[in-house]
């Protein structure tokens, strides 16, 4: 595909209807100016024919034809002799053939015995010439045929110079295209203007965009003082740039952490191993001691491992196996799972089954990894001899299950980013990091929410709230 710029774009769209309709304007402008004109030098030769016929038609209303047709020809005679507009017109009195019989000048000058106005006078009886003399001088012609018989006078002609119409007319022109002209600078400059305060930001977006693209997250635009389209543009961009940025610090910390809770177990397993191998007798209490501690990393690496391909799968999309389920009665299931390892840790749980069933629409393995995990997170943050209290309640629309401990608390800072992916808080303890997240993503899957707060030093109350299940609504969370 062919590249082209807003500018070519511009000139081939916006400017070009400028330039057409100008040019449009233009032409209609001088159309009916030069019309009225030249249109007005003719009505006033029009009105002194008018004026001349009124006079024949006044002579003679009595008497033989003869003596009327020749009375006609006098007044004619008379009225080129003392015609008074002789600065303005030549009135002649033509006969038949078109042959001069009288002017107003007197001079017989054959320079204006030209035009066409003679000729179609008589097959209209009315002619109009505009002509140019054998002197160079343009002029028009106005001949109208008698309508009455004057003796051998059978047409009377006006001719005028258009000396002063043209010059007016020129004028005119060089008027309307001067104007024109500085119409379409104007708009050329305005539209430049325009054009350029667009493409000089966006190509600051294209360049800042690509840096973007090719790593540098550090790139950003720079204010702009206008809060448009683009001004806009250019926050998001910003916005987005900051939000990578901050997604690749966690993602490295994230890295970092897990990489770290993936080394202590290893390096205690390689130690306890080590140190297996140069004991002989397997009934020695330091075997004993080292296969337990191997088989406790072991099992803690094993839950970060499937964190974290739980959390690579709701990432790329996976699809739920929904069913109706009781909400009472998984969380119920996810408690006595939990329980031998909150009385290992030397805690308490306080928890009180509803009586009744709350159906909801969820995939129980993943209803039972977030109750586990959200009591897992209980257990890691609470000190012994603390109290874990899990709680269901139910509203019309919605049900809700909350687990508080009584641990050291999320900082505030922390409390708004707890739920995004990579993030570990100030207080966090070991582990990959990404429980709540987890969580976050399949709860939002189902339809519901996750509510979190917290105050430090008191402990955290960690909300999951699933909408009741109603007939009908099987195909709402197929897929995260």
């Amino acid at each position: 595909m062919q590249t082209t710029s807003i500018v070519q774009r511009w000139v081939r769209g916006s400017l070009l209807m400028t330039v057409l309709a100008l040019v449009l304007a233009e032409g209609l402008f001088l159309y009916f100016s030069y019309h009225t004109l030249y249109g007005g030098v003719q009505s006033a030769m029009e009105n002194r024919f008018s004026t001349i016929e009124g006079r024949l038609q006044a002579t003679g209303t009595a008497g033989d034809a003869a003596v009327t047709a020749e009375s006609r020809a006098r007044t004619l005679r008379r009225t080129v002799e003392q015609f008074d507009e002789k600065d303005k017109f030549e009135f002649m009195l033509l006969d038949a053939s078109g042959v001069i019989l009288a002017n107003s000048s007197g001079i017989r000058s054959t320079d204006l015995t030209g035009g066409g106005d003679f000729a179609l006078a008589l097959l209209q009886g009315r002619g109009n010439d505009i002509y140019t003399t054998t002197q160079g001088e343009r002029v028009m012609a106005e001949t109208v045929l008698v309508p009455y018989a004057a003796g051998n006078i059978a047409a009377m002609r006006l001719v005028t110079s258009l000396r002063l119409a043209d010059e007016q007319w020129w004028s005119t022109v060089t008027l309307a295209v001067g104007l024109g002209l500085l119409v379409l600078l104007v708009s050329v400059w305005s539209g430049l203007f325009f054009v350029r305060s667009i493409v000089r930001p966006l190509g600051e977006v294209e360049t800042t965009a690509n840096r973007i693209a090719h790593g540098d997250l550090r790139a950003r635009l720079p204010d702009t003082r206008y809060d448009d389209e683009i001004g806009r543009l250019c926050k998001t961009i910003n916005q987005m740039a900051g939000d990578l940025a901050e997604t690749e610090r966690l993602k490295n910390e994230f890295i970092s952490s897990v990489s770290h809770e993936l080394r202590t177990p290893l390096t205690s397993i390689k130690g306890w191993v080590e140190t297996i191998g140069n004991i002989d007798d397997p009934n020695n209490e330091y075997c004993r001691r080292g296969l337990a501690v191997i088989g406790t990393e072991t099992d803690r690496l094993y839950t970060m491992v499937e964190e974290l391909l739980d959390f690579s799968r709701l990432q790329n999309g996976i699809k739920l196996n929904c069913q109706v389920l009781d909400l009472v009665a998984e969380a119920t299931d996810a408690a006595l799972f939990v329980e031998a390892r909150i009385r290992r840790e030397g805690l308490h749980l306080e928890y009180s089954e509803p009586p009744e069933p709350y159906p909801v629409w969820a995939d129980p393995a993943r209803l039972r990894q977030v109750f586990v995990n959200i009591l897992d997170n209980a257990v890691k943050y609470s000190s012994p001899g603390g109290t874990i209290f899990m709680t269901l309640t139910r509203t019309a629309d919605t049900f809700t299950a909350a687990v508080r401990d009584q641990g050291r608390g999320i900082a505030p800072d922390d409390l708004e980013k707890v739920k995004q992916k990579f993030f570990k808080g100030k207080n966090a303890v070991r582990g990959s990091g990404i429980g709540l997240a987890v969580v976050d993503e399949i709860v939002t899957a189902l339809g519901g929410w996750v509510e979190i707060t917290s105050a430090l030093g008191q402990g955290t109350t960690v909300s999951v709230v699933l909408p009741v299940y109603r007939p009908g609504q099987e195909h709402l969370h197929e897929k995260i």
